[in-house]
Formats: structure tokens, C-alpha cells, sequence
């Protein structure tokens, strides 16, 4: 057994077995790590110890902190973890807050202690938390005051959630006052560069989510590869956007990126299309983040981004229709860097800079990684021919405890469940999901679990969930429901049970279309045919 400072082995106990995960590649010279690594020395503390520590690092509203203003403060909630809250090394915090300062400080302080983050969106209800917790074996919480309901709900039936605290809480009680009575030094755990260091959960297509786990090594690996050969920063740029710090986007885009260079971000808790332009013009942010839907959303209101501070935008998430790269560019004078990353495999690995882009290809293979198009074989397909999306890095999947590893990885390569092409010149042109998955807004979405959400309802007697065409948003959810005798297939009907779906998951996933059916397509065994409804959704859009 190879070194680990873990002493709560959970996650190594759980790693998938070992030919069932990927082949990683260490090529680039920047990848060749030391066996201890802990990610928090090498993104925040190692400015500090430089002399860096007076450097912008983190803005909001009414916040602007230097690098040594985050290291006390994560270095403070570190020792709350460990001498208030009996953490030890491998146990699971859970995360819970919108994009703000003390966010990214609690999971810094998770880094330090050894302990392993598990982020979650701020949307998600007590249900969902519930399966996170349990999943994962949640063992303390750090969250939002204002996020605190549904915790409590998901908490009173999760026994193993044992110690939680509460921040942006002036109270007694709250993380604040017990990080007041701490020290602002905190030796950071010496962990291995292979223990496990987050969970970032995915939707599945079965509604299930899954735990993706990355290690120490992999937080650092995201920073060394698409960043300095596509993105290419500097240590003045300041970063902002929309995607939440639980998404691996979010995490690798809004905190991981800019301190791994020294520079500054921008934590914004709303993300609306006003809401960037004026916080563009505010703090003069230089790199955007976010999805095609914003992008295309905020080009009416764009014209004071010409000529502004703002001189990179990223987009992913979702697909980047070629008109929205298009009205972008139009609008504000500035090409898009397109690119498509999976929690799976931590950030981005087909991407291409400024001046490669091209309208309709997401970009080469970056830095680091390798990409292959296969056939339903595994064979590599010709050029030019549609075929699912495999690929090879420095990171890449490990589910934790989960079946379905052995159909995202095959034969060492990861399986992304993308269906791409590549040209004769090496660039990959997207074509659709392979699976049943829903990608709208740059939001994942489970068919199945909007379909179980629906079925609560006393007038829904059957339906089915599928992803539709949708020039905003990519894909919109779609309902095709079958009434109980007796209920009316009205518009008050489909606002009512829009309402009810909102209330039971996260308002994000909720049907945006209802059609009302009398019957859905089966099997003779009875096994819904979704492929059919798409089938019949796309012949009426042409």
C-alpha cells in the first residue's frame, strides 16, 4: 500500500479497481509532481511564502482580500475543522454556499486539513442533499447561513452528518465567531499526491448522480494544461463568471486558474446578464467564464464591453452554437475560446485559443491530453465520421463505488459520452450526447430524475423526459405526460405541475415544454422508448 496521510480511508477504500480505471499521461514536463503534494501549499500558500502575499486575490461586494487575507482566513477555518469539529484526515465536508469569498476559503481550509471537499450547488434541495451525504458519507458541513433550511432537512435524516457550522453568520454560533478564537497558522496535512482531495458530484443519466474523485495531483494537473497553452493568463488579469465554485468549470475557471498564477477573481452571487456588465465595468475583470445561453443573453446589453477591460471569454458547459460565437464577436470585437471538459476529467481538454477558432469546432487537443473519435467497436473511426468521443491526461475518471465506471472507461480511454468527428486537420466538431443526459444552460439534467419528480403528482399518471433543440439554452427539458382520467390537459395543468417540479428539485431542471400525451411508446416488456419521442420531436422541427 503506497503512502497516505488519510487516516479515514474511506475514498481510497472506494477507488475503482485498478484496470478499471484510465491510463493517465504525465508527457509535459510541468507534470511530473513530488509523491507529497498538497494542492492548498501550491495554489495559495506558496504566494505567501514568495512574498506575494500583499496580491489581490479575491473581490465581491465589500470584500477584497489579499493572498495572505485568504491563507489566515482558510488557515482559521482549518484549525475550526480539526480542534472544534474532531476532523481528521480523508473525512468528507460537505460545501454549501453561492460563489463568494468564505466559500473559497472553507475549501481551501478542507485542503489543509486533508480532509475532502464535496461542493454542492447551492439549488439543490434536502432530497438531493440526502443522496450526496449518504453517498458520499458526509461527515461535517460548512455552509451558508442563508442555505441553511434544506441542509437541516437533508441533516435530520442523515445521521452520519455529525458536525456542520454555518458562515456568513454574525452570531455566536457561527463559523466566524469560532474562527476568532483560532490561530491564523495551520500546518498543512502532508498528504500524497494520489489521496483524494474532492467529490464533485455529476448528474447520471438514471438520475443517480455520480461521485467523481480527483486527487491532489489532478487539481494541480487542470492548472498546468489548458490554461497556459490555450487561455495563456497573466498575473494581472482578473477573472470572473457565472459557473458555480461546484462545478469543476466554476472551481477550475473562478479560483484554481487565477491563483495558480498569482492573479485576482471575482466571486459574484449573482450572475445575471446586467449583473456581469456592470461588474465587468466595476472591477475591471479581464478573463469571462461562463455558458453559450449567457453569452447569447448578455449580447444586447454588451456594448460598453468594446473596448473595456475585458480581453478573453471562455465558453463551455454546452455546445457553442456557431451564431452565438458569431453575435459575440460582433458585439463586443472579441473571439470566443470555445472548449468541452467533463467532471470526470476535472476541466477542459479540446480547446482552442483566439486566434485558432473556428466557427462550428471546438478546438484541438490540449496540452497534455489525447483525443480519440471511436467507433461502436472501439476502433478509431476515419476522419470525418461521427463516432463517441474518447480521451486520455492527466486526469480522468474514478467513480466512487460505481457500477458505471465500466462504461465510461474502456480499454484505458475515458468515454465522455459526446458524439464528435474530427477533421483531416485535427479539429473536433461536436454532434450530440450519446446518452440520455440533458444539457441545458450548461446545467446537467437527468431525464429520469425530472420523470420522478413529475410522477409525484396526483394527476400524473405517466410521462417521459427528454432534451429538445433549443437555440438559447442548446437543449430545453421537455415533458410528455399522460393525465390521470379526470384532469384536464390545460395550460393551468402544465403551469401547475412546472410549479410542483420546481418545489421538489432544483427550480433549474423543471420542464420548460409540456405536451400532454394519451399514451407513451413501450416495449412489449413495457420499457419506455425515448428514442422515439425524440425521433417524433425532431421530425416536427424540421
Amino acid at each position: 500500500m503506497s503512502y497516505s496521510a488519510h487516516i479515514d480511508s474511506f475514498t481510497r477504500d472506494n477507488l475503482p479497481p485498478p484496470e478499471q480505471q484510465p491510463e493517465f499521461l504525465f508527457d509535459l514536463p510541468g507534470l511530473r509532481f513530488p509523491e507529497r503534494l498538497n494542492c492548498a501549499s501550491e495554489l495559495l500558500d506558496r504566494h505567501v511564502e514568495a512574498g506575494r502575499g500583499a496580491r489581490l486575490c479575491i473581490q465581491a461586494p465589500s470584500v477584497r482580500w489579499t493572498y495572505a487575507d485568504l491563507q489566515e482566513r482558510a488557515n482559521r477555518i482549518a484549525n475550526v475543522l480539526v480542534k472544534d469539529m474532531g476532523l481528521v484526515p480523508g473525512n468528507r465536508v460537505l460545501l454549501r454556499a453561492p460563489n463568494n469569498p468564505m466559500l473559497a476559503a472553507c475549501w481551501f481550509a478542507v485542503m489543509k486539513t486533508g480532509a475532502v471537499a464535496v461542493a454542492t450547488m447551492p439549488l439543490l434541495r434536502a432530497k438531493e442533499l440526502k443522496h450526496v451525504i449518504t453517498k458520499a458519507r458526509v461527515s461535517h458541513a460548512l455552509c451558508d447561513a442563508r442555505l441553511a433550511d434544506e441542509l437541516k432537512s437533508a441533516a435530520a435524516e442523515c445521521p452520519e452528518l455529525q458536525q456542520i457550522r454555518y458562515f456568513n453568520d454574525s452570531s455566536p454560533a457561527g463559523l466566524e465567531a469560532a474562527m476568532a478564537d483560532q490561530s491564523t497558522v495551520f500546518s498543512n496535512v502532508d498528504t500524497a499526491l494520489t489521496d483524494t482531495c474532492m467529490l464533485a458530484f455529476t448528474s447520471g443519466t438514471t438520475g443517480q448522480p455520480k461521485a467523481t474523485m480527483h486527487f491532489h495531483r489532478d487539481v494541480v494537473a487542470a492548472c498546468v494544461c489548458w490554461p497556459p497553452h490555450v487561455l495563456r493568463p497573466t498575473p494581472d488579469d482578473v477573472f470572473m463568471g457565472t459557473p458555480p465554485l461546484a462545478f469543476t468549470f466554476g472551481l477550475g475557471g473562478l479560483l484554481l486558474f487565477p491563483l495558480s498564477i498569482g492573479a485576482s477573481t471575482v466571486l459574484l452571487e449573482q450572475g445575471g446578464p446586467q449583473d456581469l456588465v456592470d461588474a465587468i465595468a466595476t472591477y475591471k475583470a479581464s478573463v469571462l467564464f461562463t455558458a453559450p445561453t449567457s453569452y447569447r443573453a448578455i449580447v444586447p446589453l454588451a456594448g460598453p464591453l468594446r473596448g473595456s477591460s475585458l480581453r478573453k471569454c471562455v465558453s463551455a458547459g454546452e455546445a457553442l452554437p456557431a451564431a452565438t460565437r458569431a453575435l459575440w464577436k460582433e458585439a463586443t470585437g472579441i473571439e470566443m475560446i470555445d472548449g468541452i471538459g467533463a467532471t470526470e476529467l476535472m476541466h477542459i481538454f479540446i480547446s482552442a485559443d483566439e486566434a485558432h477558432a473556428r466557427p462550428g469546432a471546438t478546438g484541438t487537443v490540449v496540452p497534455g491530453y489525447t483525443a480519440c473519435v471511436m467507433d461502436a467497436e472501439g476502433r478509431p473511426s476515419p476522419v470525418g465520421e461521427v463516432g463517441n468521443l474518447a480521451v486520455k491526461g492527466p486526469t480522468g475518471c474514478r467513480y466512487l463505488a460505481d457500477e458505471r465506471q465500466a462504461k465510461y472507461v474502456k480499454d484505458g480511454w475515458n468515454y465522455t459520452g459526446d458524439a464528435y468527428a474530427m477533421d483531416a486537420e485535427g479539429y473536433f466538431h461536436y454532434h450530440s450526447r450519446t446518452d440520455d443526459m440533458i444539457i441545458s444552460a450548461g446545467y446537467n439534467i437527468a431525464g429520469p430524475e425530472v420523470e420522478d419528480a413529475l410522477l409525484r403528482h396526483p394527476k400524473v399518471a405517466e410521462c417521459a423526459v427528454i432534451g429538445v433543440a433549443d437555440v438559447e439554452r442548446g437543449q430545453i427539458v421537455k415533458a410528455i405526460i399522460v393525465l390521470r382520467p379526470g384532469n384536464d390537459p390545460t395550460r393551468e395543468t402544465a403551469k401547475e405541475l412546472q410549479d410542483f417540479v420546481k418545489q421538489s428539485i432544483a427550480p433549474y431542471k423543471y420542464p420548460r415544454s409540456i405536451e400532454f400525451a394519451s399514451v407513451l411508446p413501450r416495449t412489449e416488456t413495457g420499457k419506455l422508448q425515448r428514442f422515439r419521442l425524440r425521433e417524433t420531436v425532431q421530425g416536427e422541427q424540421r
